[in-house]
């Protein structure tokens, strides 16, 4: 059965994946990428940096907050934010850790930006969220991706032993038509005006 979806909004399919265990230890793969820890990020850089890895996949919920809202999360002491980092000190790419829950560490945003796909970073950044999440008083880690994200999502996040918990559909007004992204975001995802 099919369910229409109207002009101007989106429909995702988002798988919600979990670890129930620690992984074994294992060797941090080796890579020129560096994670700086940001204590107190600031609306707008953390915003930039949110666009950069993640508007080709049209993340917008944090670009609906307001800079108080979206503080409160960024800046919450039991949410970690960390910058992926080049040889150059250029941010390309996210890490956000969050331990609201307790004994959990839910994955809440996890990117590099798209030129930097398949070449074995996101193990690299994957290797750190493991390390860094995986904490004396966490039985669980979890992460969700949806339809919208990179076509190799799902599988990388099985990869790393996470193993799918629940599915859902999720539907929303396109970003872009909202202006919080440009109409040129995600060309892989077919903008539908809706009607005059």
């Amino acid at each position: 059965m099919l369910t229409p979806v109207a002009p101007g909004e989106l429909a995702a399919i988002v798988t919600s994946l979990e670890l129930r265990e620690r992984p074994k230890p294992r060797p941090l793969p080796a890579s020129p990428l560096r994670l700086a820890r940001w204590k107190e990020p600031a609306a707008n850089a953390y915003r930039t940096l949110f666009n950069r890895v993640g508007a080709p996949w049209l993340w917008f919920s944090r670009l609906l907050l307001d800079d108080a809202a979206l503080e409160a999360i960024i800046r919450d002491p039991a949410v970690e934010v960390s910058a992926v980092v080049d040889r150059n000190g250029i941010e390309i790419g996210l890490l956000e850790l969050d331990f609201r829950v307790g004994g959990e560490c839910e994955i809440a945003f996890f990117g590099l930006v798209p030129e930097l796909a398949g070449k074995g970073h996101g193990n690299w950044l994957m290797a750190q969220a493991l390390a860094s999440g995986w904490r004396k008083d966490v039985a669980r880690m979890w992460v969700h991706t949806c339809t919208l994200d990179h076509p190799g999502a799902l599988g990388f996040y099985r990869r790393h032993g996470f193993v799918p918990f629940a599915r859902a559909v999720e539907t929303f007004a396109d970003p872009r038509l909202l202006g919080l992204l440009p109409r040129e975001a995600a060309p892989h995802v077919p903008l539908i005006d809706p009607p005059n």
